[in-house]
């Protein structure tokens, strides 16, 4: 039986703790798998060498997935491995539709997380995130947008947004349609405008072959 293996972020700080590591801890989610780890949990792995960062791994088979996830350290994972991106939605009528990326990487703090995104497949949802590729990541503390006002503070998020975006998955959990709260929800524009807020927004990445 075919598995698949993904790890699901969550757009929040991550958590690491000094540890000492030799050459066979995990880097990511595909390694504990393939050490046997076959029961998606929260597990610790090793993307920058030396620090362990606890993450929850989605272990897929037949492509029936779990629900829930945790961030890891994007650019100590992606620097060294190439990976790609998707990005399931799920509506409060209960449709559900995704996007997906050939190429997903971030770039160090000392950069702004910069985000490169590339290699658009639809999968319903349509394209809200290319237009994101090349920007920083911004919060209501760290204005890092193109933008002359805050666009954090604006959309009621945080994200890597430019002037301000097309997607706002950390932006007001809106319960369905709500147009008095226009474009400060958790949206993905292309599928379903900037009214609507998801039920879930999910973003998971593996390794590319």
């Amino acid at each position: 039986m075919a598995m698949k293996v993904f790890l699901v972020i969550l757009l929040v700080f991550f958590l690491m703790r000094g540890c000492s590591q030799d050459k066979d801890m995990p880097v990511d989610c595909s390694d504990l798998y393939n050490s046997g780890q076959t029961v998606s949990g929260i597990y610790s792995i090793y993307p920058a060498g030396d620090f362990p960062v606890w993450v929850y791994c989605q272990m897929i088979s037949d492509g029936k997935d779990e629900d829930k996830g945790g961030w890891t350290n994007m650019y100590q994972l992606t620097r060294n491995r190439n990976y790609k991106l998707r990005v399931d939605l799920e509506d409060f009528q209960g449709n559900k539709a995704f996007a997906q990326y050939s190429s997903f990487s971030v770039d160090p703090e000392a950069d702004g997380y910069e985000l490169h995104v590339s290699g658009f497949t639809d999968g319903g949802a349509g394209d809200s995130l290319s237009g994101h590729n090349g920007y920083k990541f911004s919060t209501f503390d760290k204005d890092q947008d193109i933008s002359p006002l805050n666009c954090a503070k604006r959309s009621l998020g945080a994200f890597w947004y430019f002037k301000c975006h097309h997607a706002n998955p950390n932006g007001w959990y809106l319960w369905g349609e709500d147009a008095t709260h226009y474009a400060i929800g958790n949206v993905w524009f292309t599928w379903k405008g900037y009214a609507v807020g998801m039920k879930s927004i999910s973003m998971k990445i593996k390794p590319v072959s």
